[in-house]
């Protein structure tokens, strides 16, 4: 039998994985990390943060600008980091990209009571999206807004709406429970109590509402929410595994202020040794056929004790 978490006894996360490769992965230096590129996998170092959120925002302007008429693409994105949004629509409005055909899917939003969050909510997804990006880009130069897809409590429409446009690129950032989107590890219950789910049953998963880890709630709280954790929510919608592998790329931006030294570390080498655990989500990557790590190198920082 798995060890029990260290952190919510009643959920799987990355403390019960084989000690081995926690251990290993504390050990890896920043540049053992760039060494643990393979073919389908690639780790990147930006030096500055300014080339970090660049390089991000690029992203969304050259899979847009790939767009036509005859064959409409777009890409998912997060919210965490949003550095990189107001430099999107910047660099849309410069260029003159029109994006008539192009298309936005955002990973995720809150739910509360049952529902989606509304843009009223103080931590809504969609408006964050919004007031950041697609509100700053000039009037004619903006998507349809049925091009923009903001996932609801009621999922069929925007799962339907990944059969309308190709995914170039699913962007994202790494939560400390090991997660992309909400996609948390599952509670430990009914057949998955004595091991998670098998890597190839949660793969199946598509977009849905989720129970959201403990450890996921306290980081919004500390990261949005001044650290307020009743306000919140426990529940949110995400797009899941399923849509994930219909994009052609995931590419997952870690600065060092979401995730800790030893999440980054962990994460990247389950991914490079194949290790698929669903007890710590981002490692199911290791089976999507082209992933990369983009990583602010002075945001790594070393998993050594240090008192303060």
């Amino acid at each position: 039998m798995r060890p029990i978490s260290k952190i919510a006894p009643g959920w799987w996360d990355y403390t019960t994985l084989d000690r081995k490769i926690l251990d290993e992965a504390a050990r890896l230096t920043a540049d053992d990390l760039l060494g643990l590129s393979r073919p389908g996998f690639t780790v990147v170092f930006y030096d500055t943060l300014e080339d970090f959120f660049l390089a991000e925002a690029l992203e969304y302007v050259t899979a847009w600008q790939q767009a036509k008429e005859e064959e409409p693409c777009g890409i998912c994105g997060p919210i965490g980091p949003t550095e990189q949004l107001p430099l999107v629509a910047r660099l849309v409005n410069e260029l003159e990209i029109d994006l008539r055909h192009a298309h936005f899917w955002a990973m995720d939003e809150w739910v509360v009571d049952g529902k989606e969050a509304g843009m009223d909510f103080h931590l809504s997804f969609a408006r964050a999206d919004m007031d950041l990006c697609f509100n700053r880009i000039r009037p004619e130069l903006r998507m349809p807004p049925e091009n923009l897809h903001f996932p609801k409590a009621e999922t069929t429409e925007y799962i339907e709406s990944w059969s309308q446009a190709r995914c170039l690129i699913m962007q994202g950032g790494q939560g400390e429970v090991k997660h992309w989107a909400f996609n948390d590890p599952p509670k430990r219950e009914g057949e998955y109590v004595d091991e998670p789910p098998p890597p190839e049953v949660y793969r199946q998963l598509p977009t849905r509402v989720v129970d959201l880890h403990p450890m996921t709630m306290i980081q919004n709280a500390r990261t949005s929410g001044g650290g307020v954790v009743q306000n919140v929510p426990d529940q949110a919608i995400t797009v899941g595994p399923a849509e994930t592998w219909q994009a052609e790329k995931v590419s997952i931006w870690q600065a060092g202020m979401h995730d800790n030294p030893f999440g980054m570390r962990l994460t990247t080498l389950m991914i490079s040794k194949k290790i698929a655990d669903s007890s710590v989500p981002m490692s199911l990557l290791a089976d999507h056929p082209n992933v990369q790590f983009n990583f602010y190198r002075h945001g790594i920082g070393t998993c050594e004790a240090e008192m303060h």
